[in-house]
């Protein structure tokens, strides 16, 4: 083999190389979308059919511009199941104008100031000798924990979630994907 077939035959290879790493290297799928870390919260949400409530919610509270801002911000973002586990009317109570702060109050629980990577929420749950405490943007708080490798997390009012999906990175902050609507007192 000569020399310049072995430098094409080396490129060829590196080059090949690369595009595996970038297919294994795929960004997270939520509700049937890739969602791109080089996007926003919100610009990633509106994607995801499984987040039209959340969606919905966020538009009726007023806080678009907020879930755009530089943030970080850390999101445990419900599912559409998750808010029809409410009580019956619960959601289209508090998508009325006049519920919005009870709404915001709502939605803000569901935001951790700062970008908290599971690795990250893992290594306090460690040093906290198996749970952690979170300040929401709310003002409230919220216990996060382990089961087996399974991140759970504890409302106010003592109610359980799990994050289905983590680490769904974006330029101002993390999603992670819950299965329940968290509470606050």
């Amino acid at each position: 083999m000569s020399k310049a077939t072995r430098i094409l035959a080396g490129t060829i290879a590196v080059f090949a190389m690369s595009i595996a790493a970038m297919a294994a290297d795929k960004n997270p799928i939520v509700g049937g979308k890739e969602m791109f870390p080089t996007k926003n919260i919100i610009e990633n949400a509106v994607n995801s059919a499984d987040h039209t409530t959340l969606v919905a919610a966020v538009k009726a509270a007023g806080l678009v511009a907020t879930l755009q801002g530089p943030g970080p911000f850390t999101v445990f973002a419900p599912v559409n199941q998750a808010f029809e586990k409410l009580p019956k009317g619960t959601v289209e109570n508090l998508l009325k104008p006049e519920n919005k702060e009870t709404l915001i109050k709502l939605l803000t629980y569901h935001v951790v100031s700062g970008k908290w990577s599971a690795s990250d929420l893992r290594k306090e749950i460690r040093a906290g000798n198996g749970s952690t405490t979170l300040k929401t943007v709310s003002g409230g708080t919220l216990t996060v924990w382990m089961k087996g490798k399974n991140l759970l997390l504890k409302d106010e009012k003592g109610m359980m979630s799990m994050i289905t999906i983590a680490n769904v990175f974006q330029s101002n902050g993390v999603i992670h994907v819950v299965d329940s609507v968290l509470l606050p007192n």
